[in-house]
């Protein structure tokens, strides 16, 4: 059996455009009686790594569709528009062509699933990727804080997709959440989506800053109702980022709004995910908890910078037995 066919979903193969998440009413009778086990989530979560595991040619394989899970992301208050080059690159070419040669993979297009990047880099990176077919995600309505007036905050939006942006990350206000006003929320994020127009939106819930697992719940389904596209975990900026407790509640409010409404809404954790152990042990959890079609890009993506060089590494040890140093898996 080939690499490729141990693949959760089949490598270098493009993930079937999904309609939009349209929306609905906003249900306060429904997000009032949301209840959370703080206990069953945890020991759930903490068995993921445990209970599960891929090795030798399946964790190959394994590795290979997280790569094409990245947003490879770059938010330093040093990025120039040569570092953002150099990301992108690297996104157009994320392993090394001996190594995917060697697993049998020199003809299928690896790449990783979009790069994300502040407003004003997002013209340099869609320069950058243009032919490649890798969208662009811009981080926005002040992204990390969101403490930025309302009016700004949608025009970034709007200046964002004119420069070429197909994906947009938006940040939600805690304020609304943390005094669950969720009609506030639910206007705040629909007025998001609407400013996206064609681009893909993923509302940043800032979990570690919402308070409880109760709150991560509500903000998730009301994001979801607001016609969120994708619900992600973090900025990556607060003292508590993704986390596998977070992430179930997340992944078990999108398979409830599944249900509810036959519509598919993406995930995304971000924050903190810098090990390919964590990879694997994310997309366990997408497997068990909605199935093999959120293994794709177009609706899971693990928002990371240096989870990729970790991968890289550890596929470099499956193909040639030894761990390879840094200068060997350059950026480009």
């Amino acid at each position: 059996m080939s690499i490729l066919a141990k693949s959760p979903q089949a490598a270098g193969v493009s993930a079937p455009v999904l309609p939009r998440n349209p929306g609905i009413p906003l249900d306060l009778r429904d997000v009032a009686k949301i209840r959370v086990n703080r206990s069953a989530v945890e020991r759930r979560a903490a068995t993921l790594g445990t209970r599960r595991t891929v090795k030798k040619d399946w964790q190959a394989a394994w590795l290979v569709q997280a790569v094409r899970l990245i947003d490879l992301t770059s938010l330093a208050g040093d990025d120039t528009p040569a570092n953002v080059k150099r990301l992108c690159a690297k996104a157009r070419q994320p392993v090394r062509g001996d190594l995917l040669e060697s697993m049998g993979l020199a003809e299928r297009r690896i790449t990783t699933g979009a790069v994300c990047v502040y407003h004003n880099l997002v013209a340099t990176a869609v320069e950058a990727l243009r032919g490649s077919g890798i969208p662009v995600a811009a981080v926005s309505t002040g992204f990390p804080a969101a403490q930025t007036p309302m009016d700004l905050k949608l025009e970034e939006i709007r200046r964002s997709v004119i420069a070429g942006a197909e994906e947009i990350d938006i940040v939600i206000s805690r304020g609304p959440v943390l005094g669950e006003d969720w009609r506030a929320l639910y206007d705040e994020v629909k007025a998001f989506r609407e400013a996206c127009g064609a681009a893909h939106m993923k509302a940043i819930l800032a979990v570690g800053e919402l308070g409880n697992l109760r709150h991560v719940a509500q903000a998730s389904h009301v994001a979801m109702q607001a016609g969120a596209d994708f619900i992600k975990t973090s900025t990556g900026k607060e003292s508590v980022n993704a986390t596998l407790a977070n992430g179930l509640v997340m992944v078990r409010a999108i398979r409830e709004y599944r249900e509810q409404t036959g519509h598919q809404v993406g995930f995304k954790p971000a924050g903190g995910i810098r090990a390919a152990k964590q990879a694997l042990e994310w997309m366990i959890l997408m497997k068990e908890e909605l199935g093999n079609d959120w293994l794709q890009p177009n609706l899971f993506r693990l928002g990371a910078s240096a989870l990729l060089t970790d991968i890289e590494r550890q596929i470099s040890h499956f193909v040639t037995g030894e761990y390879a140093a840094a200068h060997h898996l350059p950026m480009v």
